[in-house]
């Protein structure tokens, strides 16, 4: 069975054709940066790797982008579009109308589309490569895959908020959790690698950041919520902070609530304290002295190694922390930042540990450190293909 997986992040694009149950890769490749100037974009087989550099202004012309690169005869992965089973797509929010793997169809996509407002920058980009798979692979299945699946077993004095009870019961006003794919796939592996089911708390890094408590493999906090926009500082986004500040900013400021929305989503995080977005470019700066990108470095990290000491209480313990995603298992600097004075929790890395990159589990602590510190590649492609084959066989 030849599955396509489609993952659309904020400001990039994942996408990976395998063959299930054999766990065979035949191509894979990224698109990220979309929306700026250049974008990178990468198409790798066995035998071959191809790399262009050029404007992808939209999501819509990176998914067209992908399905001519299948196609191209010159590249060999497929000759008709009639070749895949299957296109499986994550999407981010899934609110309370899905907690498992679904085949989709109009109704899951006016579903997706409704949740936009609180996915506003996922969702979208997710119907939008929902519509042209759908198009371009007319004869595949087309299956979504939630982000908020995995969270599901996060116990009620967790998911629920400190406000009226009908806001939960009418409305579904609740914590619900992302990257779930992610969190779930990584953990899997750091407890297969320390043999034992374990406390561990998953450290997801891209563009997008977030946080899980994991007891058992199971998840039991996560500091996104009722939407992807809190939490962590991210690339565009603020992640926590006071509700008073909205309030202020459209009853004082003037700014309608659209306006509000846009600037804690699109204008604010990495993006709003230093002009850039992507952590290359930030680190860069930080390194050539720029003051703003350093305290927004520090600023990350800072509430990265917060989180860690709240989840360590909620566990009762802590066995290992895992670095993974695009920052979290690219950016040496970043997990060293996070480490640096954490030896109260018995948080030891080792420094030309930390270095060495690896496409497998990587242990980066030092031998005396009490709580294993491990960069974990995350694969939500793979873990996407084996909801989506489980789903089709059954």
């Amino acid at each position: 069975m030849k599955i396509l997986i489609i993952n659309s992040g904020s400001s990039s694009i994942k996408y990976q054709l395998m063959v299930m149950p054999a766990n065979e890769v035949i191509c894979s490749g990224m698109i990220d940066r979309i929306g700026l100037e250049t974008s990178n974009i990468t198409f790798k087989t066995a035998s071959n790797s191809f790399e262009e550099i050029l404007p992808v202004p939209t999501h819509k012309v990176g998914l067209q982008k992908v399905a001519d690169m299948l196609l191209d005869p010159e590249k060999g992965v497929i000759k008709t579009t009639s070749e895949i089973t299957a296109v499986g797509h994550r999407v981010v929010h899934g609110g309370s109308y899905f907690s498992n793997t679904t085949i989709i169809t109009e109704e899951v996509k006016e579903k997706i589309k409704e949740l936009s407002e609180l996915a506003p920058l996922h969702n979208p980009a997710h119907l939008v490569g929902i519509n042209v798979a759908e198009e371009i692979f007319s004869s595949a299945k087309q299956v979504a895959v939630f982000d908020t699946a995995f969270h599901q077993t996060i116990p009620v004095e967790a998911y629920k908020y400190a406000i009226p009870n009908f806001l939960l019961t009418e409305h579904k006003v609740r914590v619900y959790g992302f990257h779930g794919t992610s969190h779930k796939y990584v953990s899997e592996k750091a407890i297969n690698y320390l043999e034992k089911n374990s406390k561990i708390i998953t450290i997801h890094l891209g563009n997008g950041c977030s946080m899980t408590a994991i007891k058992d493999g199971k998840s039991i906090d996560t500091t996104m919520g009722f939407s992807p926009a809190n939490g962590l500082v991210m690339g565009t986004r603020a992640g926590d902070i006071d509700q008073s500040v909205i309030f202020y900013l459209v009853k004082n400021l003037g700014y309608t609530p659209d306006e509000v929305n846009s600037i804690l989503l699109k204008q604010s995080g990495m993006l709003g304290l230093t002009g850039y977005s992507d952590l290359r470019d930030i680190e860069s700066k930080a390194s050539e002295g720029n003051k703003d990108c350093q305290l927004a470095l520090l600023m990350n990290a800072y509430r990265i190694r917060k989180t860690i000491g709240s989840y360590a209480a909620a566990l009762n313990g802590l066995d290992a922390i895992i670095f993974t995603a695009g920052i979290g298992e690219n950016s040496s600097f970043m997990r060293e930042l996070v480490c640096t004075d954490m030896d109260y929790f018995g948080i030891e890395i080792d420094k030309d540990k930390n270095q060495i990159r690896s496409k497998d589990v990587r242990e980066i602590n030092k031998p005396a450190s009490v709580v294993k510190v491990l960069v974990v590649p995350t694969d939500e492609e793979y873990e996407i293909a084996n909801q989506v084959f489980q789903l089709l066989e059954n």
